[in-house]
């Protein structure tokens, strides 16, 4: 039971996440921590051998690699960098290439609605909560890509694996 709290608390700091970069093209430090947080009480109670969660940890230190150079050569911003090695702890080595494939792929459709969108509707006439990402020279909401790329991947990984099936996702 406490890690279907930790794993849908997890799961729904991700979704906010994503909606919060949406409306903001921020990903906020606190929301981070307590995503990588959440990681340590999860797998405290996981009941998973501890060589899988070091796999989990070797997964998120890595993500941290990489994310850092993604952001230092100006291709992430900060927060998207920070969240992946935040969620790849949860996510882990088994759903790590799920995980970066559906990343990828939802975050590029993003980017394709998003210039599209700015190509064909001024972002003044759009609703506030969603107009930032539309605005000229603005980024992308990666956040969406990061949140969408951990709830496809989720069956894959030990530990969410666990909280899905809690809730009855997966059998």
């Amino acid at each position: 039971m406490v890690l279907f709290v930790l794993g849908g608390l997890f799961l729904a700091l991700c979704l906010f996440a994503a909606l919060h970069d949406i409306n903001s093209l921020t990903i906020p430090n606190w929301l981070n921590l307590t995503l990588a947080g959440l990681f340590i009480p999860a797998a405290a109670v996981s009941g998973l051998p501890i060589e899988v969660l070091i796999g989990h940890v070797l997964a998120g230190l890595a993500a941290f690699v990489i994310g850092f150079a993604l952001f230092a050569f100006r291709i992430f911003g900060g927060g998207d960098a920070k969240m992946i090695p935040a969620v790849m702890l949860w996510v882990g080595p088994s759903a790590a290439f799920p995980f970066v494939l559906a990343m990828a792929v939802v975050g590029g459709l993003c980017a394709v609605v998003i210039v599209l969108v700015r190509n064909m509707v001024p972002a003044a006439i759009l609703p506030a909560p969603v107009r930032a990402p539309f605005e000229e020279n603005a980024g992308v909401p990666y956040g969406v890509a990061i949140a969408a790329g951990v709830f496809l991947a989720a069956s894959g990984s030990p530990i969410l694996s666990q909280t899905l099936k809690f809730a009855g996702v997966i059998g």
